[in-house]
């Protein structure tokens, strides 16, 4: 591999990628004040160690319940005006909160709805900011970008708390919330100094959310490199939320109080910074699989520290190296799977990324502040590094890949629709035909090859998918796949990749000698 695309800092030479990720960093550092604040917060109003990990669920959950309509509308209206609206959410629901924090009238059900809101705000221009920072870089450089938006992110996670610790010791949590107002308008003021690339024009109907967030689940579920990264992620995430959402126990089970959280999630921070450095090249020499193996096996160590010492420096180096394999396995799901989908669906498999990993990570922060408060703080860390560990069995039934280039790029469609008149967007379902007539004895290979086209078929957007075999000519075969409307199939055709190409020739090479592939439409009337 050349040692462009394992250089970090290739992509910041680029000076629109460089301002997004300065930006984005300082509004990373905001958010991860905000939830430091609010976490410790709980602690002095509740004691209760489950409504202090409630706080992460209630930063993680919008991005299960929002993320993947966000990244449907990220790929089909305009992300400056969907980013920009987000964030002007977010900085009102911000100053709400430090008001009613600063005038003592902030109770745990308000700074939960609050920081609810604010996680909202925040599912919604995630998908399309992910998606859009790294348009500026050559796709050749992207693991790299995505690296370095993972190292700005984990770097906030370093700097946020440890800056909140100070703040809130000195001047309470309300000043702590003013300051991620401010980082709320830094971002803004980036989307607007560089906007995200407009989407190409497109003479195809417009989907509609409903449609599209089925076309995005449709497209997850028969692409086995997007699933099995999903699956991987989710079972990763689950298992090391345990961690994070049991930091403020870990403090104070130490006696370390708001200064001490703060440093423990500033090293898990450092960790996951220090590794983004060097994380191209172990990446490059190692595989996807190594590092997402070790990642998953240090982690659960460190959880196991954590759970049976109480000695704090050993519990502080821990979270550095919690910290750099969390970075470390987390960057290399992301970078897959960003890599393996096509331009039409990448916001929406950033959004379905998120919702596989934060949706469990929130839920499982729940599960696990729960299971701490019944059982205690050790045997939930014990059951999470065990969880952890079983988890990395998975690499056998779904391994990580990233999507080559002609997977990934969509190609011009070669068959003419040769119809009469066409229907209206709606007008549905459709049923398509192809025909084959084939080359003697060439039956078993034709099936074989011929049942690959299931995948991308489903994929695309058909419901429904078949061969059949002509009973009055056995030479004759006839692939028959159905589609919910005209404008579905319309975008159907147009979501084809190269890939899929190649393989429609390597079918057609099984047609008898003067013989071609012919389609036929159909369209339900009663």
């Amino acid at each position: 591999m050349s040692s462009l695309s394992t250089s970090l800092w290739s992509p910041l030479r680029q000076p629109a990628f460089r301002g997004l990720w300065i930006c984005g960093g300082v509004f990373f550092v905001g958010s991860g004040m905000q939830s430091m604040a609010a976490a410790w917060l709980m602690v002095e109003l509740t004691g209760s160690s489950f409504l202090a990990a409630l706080v992460q669920t209630a930063v993680f959950m919008p991005m299960f319940l929002l993320a993947l309509p966000a990244g449907v509308l990220a790929d089909t209206t305009d992300r400056r005006r969907l980013i920009s609206g987000a964030l002007m959410a977010q900085v009102c629901a911000c100053t709400l909160l430090t008001l009613l924090v600063l005038g003592g009238w902030g109770g745990p059900a308000s700074v939960l709805f609050l920081v609810f809101i604010c996680g909202c705000c925040t599912a919604v221009l995630t998908p399309a900011w992910n998606s859009s920072v790294i348009d500026p870089v050559p796709r050749d450089e992207w693991p790299q970008a995505i690296t370095a938006v993972s190292i700005a992110y984990n770097a906030a996670r370093a700097v946020g708390p440890t800056l909140a610790g100070l703040v809130f010791a000195q001047l309470g949590a309300g000043w702590v919330f003013a300051v991620t107002v401010v980082t709320s308008l830094v971002m803004w003021e980036s989307i607007r100094r560089w906007p995200p690339k407009a989407h190409p024009p497109s003479k195809l109907p417009a989907e509609r959310l409903w449609g599209g967030t089925l076309s995005g689940l449709r497209f997850a579920w028969h692409s086995r490199m997007i699933l099995a990264q999903l699956v991987r992620v989710m079972a990763f995430s689950a298992a090391g939320s345990a961690l994070w959402a049991l930091l403020p126990a870990i403090a104070q089970r130490l006696g370390t109080g708001a200064p001490g959280f703060g440093l423990l999630m500033g090293c898990l921070g450092t960790g996951a910074v220090g590794v983004g450095l060097v994380l191209g090249r172990l990446r490059a020499r190692f595989g996807m699989e190594v590092i997402v193996r070790v990642g998953g096996v240090v982690f659960a160590a460190a959880m196991l520290v954590a759970a049976l010492t109480q000695i704090a420096w050993l519990v502080y180096v821990s979270m550095l190296f919690a910290g750099a394999a969390w970075m470390s396995a987390m960057s290399t799901f992301n970078t897959a799977t960003q890599a393996s989908a096509p331009q039409w669906v990448r916001s929406r498999a950033v959004a379905m990324h998120m919702v596989a990993a934060l949706g469990a990570f929130a839920m499982g922060s729940a599960v696990w502040g729960a299971a701490s408060d019944i059982v205690g703080l050790a045997p939930t860390l014990c059951v999470a590094a065990a969880l952890m560990t079983a988890g990395l069995l998975l690499a056998r039934p779904m391994p990580l890949r990233m999507g080559a280039l002609h997977e990934v790029t969509q190609a011009t469609p070669w068959d003419e629709l040769f119809i009469e008149a066409e229907p209206l967007p709606e007008a549905g379902p459709v049923a398509v035909e192809v025909g084959y007539r084939i080359a003697p004895g060439a039956d078993a290979a034709f099936l074989d090859t011929i049942s690959r086209m299931k995948a991308p078929r489903r994929r695309d957007g058909a419901t429904f998918w078949r061969v059949y075999k002509d009973l009055g000519d056995p030479s004759r075969y006839v692939e028959r796949f159905i589609v919910t409307s005209w404008a579905d199939y319309l975008h159907q055709r147009a979501r084809a990749t190269m890939a899929d190409q190649a393989l429609e020739t390597e079918v057609r090479t099984f047609l008898a000698p003067g013989e071609s592939a012919r389609m036929s439409h159909y369209i339900a009337e009663r």
